[in-house]
């Protein structure tokens, strides 16, 4: 079979698997198996691929016909026009969260040796970016799960950051660096756990679950984050938070309870509630 004759061969059957792309996903994997442009390959249709070739696609077919994320067959992701290891580590790095960086990037105070907490950092995105965009500040990603704070290090080191950025594997609640930093960025766990079983199969088979599973109503890393935040941050220190579509007030109401002041919050690029945050108080 010619490239031409793979790509549609392999975009029926990922059709079949339910995916809403099937003849350009086709293509992009056998862009990563060829090792050739979306243009060399348009070239090359009737041309016959080397044998290595054919079965690497067929592997890569199969795993994405079983619905495993793109990112995890191509062994990375773009977020804020950066390129990140992803895989079963940890969420795949999505650009609804680019959002989050910006505005936290916004509230960052415009100083010398500024630092930045990534609460739950997972691949260590919002972190890295965080730090690429202000080279004069550090920033430390917090992380419990082991796995997880593995591969965010392995981002932070594949970004040339490690002097300026760090992991520390343990639980928000027992870090002891909330009074350290100038500003708390986080994407918690926020899907409610009735409807975990209805999410997408990508997230449902390859994505952690603690990275999901926000509880019963979905807030419960927001209430636990801003009690902290409240008890420990420094006065005048932003806390940044990924939210839900539907969470803006339920979160802008949380840290309100919680005593922190100028709420707000802003959407994404698709119109839905995707940030909200708050300033410690300073008395």
């Amino acid at each position: 079979m010619t490239y031409t004759d793979l790509i549609v061969t392999a975009a029926g059957r990922l059709r079949k698997s339910g995916l809403d792309s099937p003849q350009r996903e086709a293509r992009l994997l056998m862009s990563l198996a060829s090792e050739l442009t979306t243009s060399e390959l348009i070239l090359a249709g009737d041309r016959y691929p080397a044998a290595s070739i054919a079965d690497k696609f067929e592997l890569m077919v199969s795993r994405r016909g079983a619905r495993e994320p793109f990112q995890h067959i191509a062994g990375s992701a773009s977020f804020s026009g950066l390129e990140f290891i992803s895989d079963a580590r940890a969420l795949v790095p999505r650009a609804d969260s680019e959002v989050v960086v910006e505005t936290a990037l916004r509230l960052l105070p415009d100083r010398p040796g500024v630092s930045v907490a990534d609460l739950g950092t997972g691949s260590g995105c919002l972190l890295v970016a965080m730090l690429v965009n202000r080279p004069e500040a550090r920033g430390v990603g917090v992380e419990a799960d082991p796995l997880a704070a593995s591969l965010a290090r392995e981002n932070i080191d594949r970004h040339g950051l490690g002097a300026r950025g760090s992991v520390s594997i343990q639980s928000w609640g027992d870090w002891a660096g909330w009074d350290d930093v100038d500003l708390v960025i986080s994407n918690p766990p926020y899907i409610r756990t009735g409807v975990l079983s209805t999410l997408e199969p990508e997230v449902q088979r390859h994505d952690p679950l603690a990275a999901l599973d926000g509880g019963a109503d979905g807030l419960d890393a927001y209430r636990e984050i801003a009690a902290l935040a409240r008890r420990y941050l420094k006065p005048g220190t932003p806390l940044v938070l990924e939210i839900g579509f539907d969470q803006k007030a339920d979160v802008r109401n949380i840290l309100s309870g919680a005593g922190m002041v100028n709420i707000d919050s802003c959407p994404d690029l698709s119109g839905n509630d995707r940030v909200v945050w708050a300033i410690q108080p300073r008395s």
